[in-house]
């Protein structure tokens, strides 16, 4: 089972890792039909979240790979209260790379939303419970290690 353990922030206490995110695998086939380039994946740091239900990905990431929104779709927040957010949906592909030449994890297409104020924060994503439901994750507070694997 390919897996992966990283340093949580020692700043923050984080669970911080590396993804890549890149056009979904219908954009994909639509530009290579189209005779388009097709967008390189975006390194991105992603913040492990097991309170967001769907990943949501900061606007530069989308905008940079130039996606227009698929749909929308309600949105609860700590700031939302009783009354949720509509926010804009876009499908992505997304990659967590492996260690020990163990295969990444791949989703060719997942819904992810939009959230601003991400980069702000020092990452470009919240990896939510869509992502992390294929996944066993640990957390080590007292050796200030986590572990995902999938």
């Amino acid at each position: 089972m390919p897996y992966f353990t990283r340093q949580v922030d020692p700043a923050t206490g984080n669970l911080i890792l590396v993804a890549f995110v890149g056009v979904s695998q219908a954009r994909r086939t639509a530009l290579v039909a189209n005779n388009q380039a097709v967008p390189n994946p975006i390194q991105i740091m992603g913040l492990v979240d097991t309170g967001a239900s769907c990943t949501c990905i900061d606007p530069t990431v989308l905008n940079q790979l130039n996606l227009s929104p698929t749909g929308s779709t309600s949105v609860n927040s700590p700031t939302t209260g009783a009354t949720p957010a509509i926010a804009d949906q876009y499908d992505v592909s997304f990659v967590i790379p492996s260690t020990l030449n163990h295969p990444p994890l791949v989703h060719q297409t997942i819904p992810v939303v939009k959230a601003d104020l991400l980069a702000a924060q020092g990452f470009h994503a919240l990896i939510g419970r869509d992502i992390l439901r294929g996944c066993l994750l640990t957390y080590d507070g007292q050796n200030g290690l986590f572990s995902l694997a999938f």
